[in-house]
């Protein structure tokens, strides 16, 4: 039995860390480059904290890099179609392209290795 957290604090940790993960990878279109240079990276910052928390979602880590993608943020969403609604709504900004990646737990993958797979290979 799980023990039920005794503080608000310690049952909104507890809430978010069953919320689903996602890493979105993002490279900036030359408008979207302009807007980063103009806004600087913590006004971008706070724009995705804006856009994560309007559809219930935390932003856990942010970071930006040069080389094929510009931008990896991981953030926590209560369900896959409020990740879904802000990945459409952002991609059509037309700012940036991005790629959203579902992360799993170390917990969940044991729980999937333990899952009946009916599978037969090609030429089985």
């Amino acid at each position: 039995m799980t023990a039920v957290p005794r503080s608000a604090a310690a049952w909104a940790e507890a809430w978010e860390s069953r919320m689903p993960k996602y890493l979105v990878q993002a490279s900036y279109t030359a408008e979207g480059m302009k807007g980063l240079l103009a806004e600087g990276g913590t006004g971008r910052k706070a724009a995705v904290e804006q856009v994560v928390s309007s559809c219930g979602g935390r932003l856990e880590t942010m970071y930006f890099a040069y080389g094929d993608d510009d931008l990896y943020c991981v953030v926590d969403f209560p369900d896959q179609l409020s990740m879904a609604a802000i990945a459409m709504t952002v991609r059509a900004s037309g700012a940036l392209r991005s790629k959203t990646i579902p992360l799993l737990t170390v917990e969940e993958i044991d729980e999937a290795a333990k899952k009946s797979v009916g599978f037969r290979p090609p030429g089985a």
